[in-house]
């Protein structure tokens, strides 16, 4: 098997509610913090405090149950800002219009949508009218940056249970020339201990030579003795035969997303604690098709018409979309979305 790549780790540092005009500056404080932290200069972090003060006035002014999640990106040599807008709001009928200046319509993010992308690296955006409407913004140091591991298409994003400032539950992905392979943990619980456990489980599977999903799913077992445990699963994709192999233990969902939704099979147990069967199962992967894995803090009475667009739509935002959608439990909830082109 091809050496792998890990792609960079992507941590939800913040979940900010945009109810309240002050709740605009906490997001722009937060979010300049971030960027100091990683090492931003003064000009670059003024910019980013710029955009994120459009974004979240415009969620005020027009939308419902807006929230914006502060993300670090890192990689070895390189880190970024990632900024997540998403609301409950009317929706934008003409989003390329909305991308214009001077653009002011009841319903969407509003105006400087335009600024916004001028001054993030990357910056896209998803809507459907009468559910809502979700960004994606991120902000390297430099404008013109070239990230050092490439296109993704595979993305994710996490919310911890109410009360809590971490999220048990986690996820990362490797890539080679003919494979993605993705990893979810749920950490048994909530809180720091659920993430402690789900941290290993990251780590683990980040430093694992390319092998089956039922070696991995093993090698996570015997690392989580000692913690909570938790649900794991791991779904290795072969981008050349166009096939998924899926291995889950625990209560951690699977999904092929094509025509239709193919639901995968996790069998029972607790990843650390209780492991009697390990098993993988096959399934076709269509082209233009996409695979999800999520935790139980989403339902799994979801179908293809979940608010999002598969085909066009990043993973990113077809992650935050079935996480406004699906995500009604209150409980930790992840989702991780790959579409191999």
């Amino acid at each position: 098997m091809t050496t792998a790549t890990c792609l960079p780790l992507v941590r939800d540092e913040a979940w900010l509610p945009v109810e309240e005009t002050a709740q605009v500056g906490r997001i722009r404080r937060a979010a300049a913090a971030l960027a100091e932290r990683l090492g931003f200069g003064e000009t670059r972090t003024a910019e980013i405090g710029l955009a994120v003060t459009e974004i979240g006035t415009n969620l005020h002014k027009h939308a419902r149950q807006g929230v914006v999640v502060l993300r670090s990106v890192r990689g070895e040599r390189d880190s970024a800002v990632e900024i997540v807008a998403v609301d409950r709001g009317p929706g934008i009928g003409d989003v390329a219009l909305a991308w214009q200046d001077g653009q002011s319509t009841t319903g969407t993010l509003g105006v400087g949508l335009g600024a916004v992308a001028r001054l993030a690296t990357s910056c896209s955006m998803t809507s459907r009218l009468g559910s809502g409407t979700a960004l994606v913004a991120r902000f390297a140091p430099v404008l013109d940056w070239a990230p050092e591991w490439g296109a993704e298409n595979a993305a994710g994003i996490t919310r911890p249970i109410t009360g809590e400032e971490v999220c048990g539950d986690a996820y990362a992905f490797c890539r080679s020339a003919d494979r993605l392979t993705l990893m979810m943990c749920d950490g048994s619980g909530h809180g720091p201990l659920a993430a402690a456990a789900s941290d290993i489980a990251v780590r683990t599977f980040r430093d694992l030579a390319p092998m089956p999903p039922d070696q991995i799913v093993t090698r996570l077992h015997q690392a989580l003795r000692g913690t909570r445990g938790g649900a794991v699963a791991v779904a290795d994709i072969d981008l050349a035969a166009r096939t998924v192999r899926f291995c889950g233990l625990g209560n951690i969902a699977g999904a092929v997303l094509g025509d239709r939704k193919q639901g995968m099979i996790s069998v029972p147990g607790v990843a650390g604690h209780q492991a009697r069967t390990i098993r993988t199962f096959d399934y076709a992967l269509p082209d233009r098709a996409a695979v999800v894995l999520h935790s139980d803090g989403l339902t799994e009475r979801w179908g293809l018409d979940f608010g999002g667009d598969l085909v066009h739509d990043q993973p990113v935002l077809i992650a935050t979309t079935l996480l406004r959608e699906a995500g009604v439990r209150n409980d930790d909830a992840s989702v991780l979305v790959a579409r191999p082109a």
